[in-house]
């Protein structure tokens, strides 16, 4: 059960903000005030979720009071200003207000996995700084990956991976480069499904000058480049036959003969070798040769697809997007509820390279500070549930009575509601969403959702 520090002046927010948690097993204490919350001591929390603005001291002077706890920032404000800097500052993530319970749920359950994935996830596996992508997730399918990569790196023994397209192949020969004893050595990688067939013996192996038409001058392989360090050779079952058998003969002898020349040369190279296909059968059909793939299968890591991750499938999509962000230079932008759940759900047919590319496609084409699913390409996974079905699991699991209700007991979509149906007589949709702290858009979709019609304005009616 994870401990959550609320840190909040308005009591109706509080209180529902408490029960919305409890309600989902974690322990919750409140505070009205960083000086309040002082005293409870925010270090020994799970996670501290504070509003910006507070009596006093402003709620991102927790960030360093509660350091390394995590702070999740709320907000209402329309200017996204605030919510940005409070993330230079350190918060973990912010949140606007008003704000869906399952996006505030999706969000405190997001923030406490990666303090939990920090430090169940071996840190060698990670890639080290901002130059490579690093291997996220941390589901039963991963762990066997990372267990795999750690007995097998230091082995220096061929390494033949397999797994779809796009599920990051690359990365797990990254990793096993990077945590074997050639680490200091070159990591040649090499798509072989990229070059052409009468090219890919060159470019492995070399060439002499005049070997064949268009060889002006001498060439060096990729396989003598890689020598004493790890030469990574995705979608191998792509190598046609002469290829392959040259590669048998590093496998066996150590050695490559350039073409064009009557010399060997000895190399000592680590081979580490990807594909999507089935080596195996294709080396019944003839297409591979039957002893390189023996050669090659001295150790197997085999990769999931990211439909059968669906624990990691969200903390990918996050890290994606906040790479996406930062090429982009769109600082603050966040996935919607309802594209967290779309993503959720996708087959993903294209693994994690397609996630990359619709939340590439999403930063792009967002407007405001969230992401939606027509953003990202991609439709919700259904479209029929009537507004006041959607209402009716979004509030209260508790059943309605039918006298009026106590302000304490007002939940985050009542708050809303309320707020809404009292002010939209004095103000207009652009003045009732800058005060709610959220876009045009964002307050007609919850108004849909929640089956609240905009109320028509009289003017308008005059002839």
């Amino acid at each position: 059960m994870s401990r959550i520090l609320i840190v909040e002046d308005e009591a109706i927010i509080r209180s529902a903000l408490r029960r919305l948690l409890e309600r989902h097993d974690h322990e919750v204490s409140e505070a009205g005030s960083v000086t309040e919350a002082r005293e409870l001591d925010p270090q020994g929390f799970d996670l501290v979720i504070s509003d910006l603005r507070l009596p006093g001291e402003p709620g991102t002077d927790l960030i360093h009071l509660a350091a390394p706890v995590p702070v999740l920032i709320m907000t209402s404000y329309a200017s996204m200003r605030s919510a940005v800097e409070a993330l230079k500052l350190g918060a973990v993530d912010y949140v606007a207000k008003p704000f869906d319970h399952d996006e505030l749920l999706d969000t405190v359950s997001r923030v406490l996995q990666q303090q939990a994935s920090q430090q169940n996830i071996p840190p060698d596996v990670a890639e080290q700084g901002d130059q490579q992508p690093s291997m996220i997730g941390n589901c039963p399918a991963m762990q066997t990956v990372y267990s795999r990569i750690r007995k097998t790196a230091p082995a220096d023994v061929t390494v033949l991976i397999q797994g779809e397209s796009g599920t990051g192949k690359e990365l797990v020969a990254r990793a096993l480069h990077q945590q074997s004893k050639r680490a200091r050595a070159p990591l040649i990688c090499v798509n072989c499904a990229a070059i052409p067939e009468t090219l890919i013996e060159s470019e492995l192996f070399g060439h002499e000058k005049g070997a064949f038409t268009g060889a002006n001058a001498a060439r060096t392989g990729l396989v003598e480049a890689a020598d004493r360090g790890t030469l990574f050779l995705d979608e191998i079952g792509e190598l046609p036959p002469d290829a392959q058998a040259r590669l048998l003969r590093v496998l066996q002898e150590g050695e490559i003969r350039k073409i064009g020349s009557v010399e060997t040369r000895h190399v000592d190279v680590r081979l580490i070798a990807a594909t999507h296909r089935d080596l195996h059968a294709l080396s019944k059909t003839g297409e591979f040769r039957l002893d390189l793939y023996y050669r090659l299968n001295v150790m197997q890591i085999d990769l999931p697809p990211l439909r059968d991750r669906e624990d990691d499938i969200l903390e990918i999509a996050d890290s994606l997007l906040a790479k996406a962000c930062r090429r982009h230079d769109r600082e603050g932008l966040r996935l919607s509820r309802a594209a967290r759940r779309v993503i959720r759900d996708a087959p993903w047919p294209g693994n994690v390279r397609e996630l990359e590319n619709a939340l590439e496609r999403g930063v792009i084409l967002a407007e405001g500070h969230l992401i939606h699913p027509d953003d990202l390409g991609l439709d919700p996974p259904s479209r029929s549930a009537p507004a006041s079905a959607i209402k009716a699991a979004s509030i209260d699991d508790s059943p309605e009575d039918d006298g009026d209700h106590d302000p304490e007991d007002l939940s985050l979509e009542d708050y809303f509601q309320h707020f809404v149906l009292e002010h939209q007589d004095q103000m207009s949709e652009t003045e009732l969403a800058q005060k709610l702290g959220i876009s045009r858009k964002c307050l007609w979709e919850r108004r849909q959702r929640l089956g609240i019609p905009r109320k028509k304005n009289p003017r308008r009616n005059v002839g």
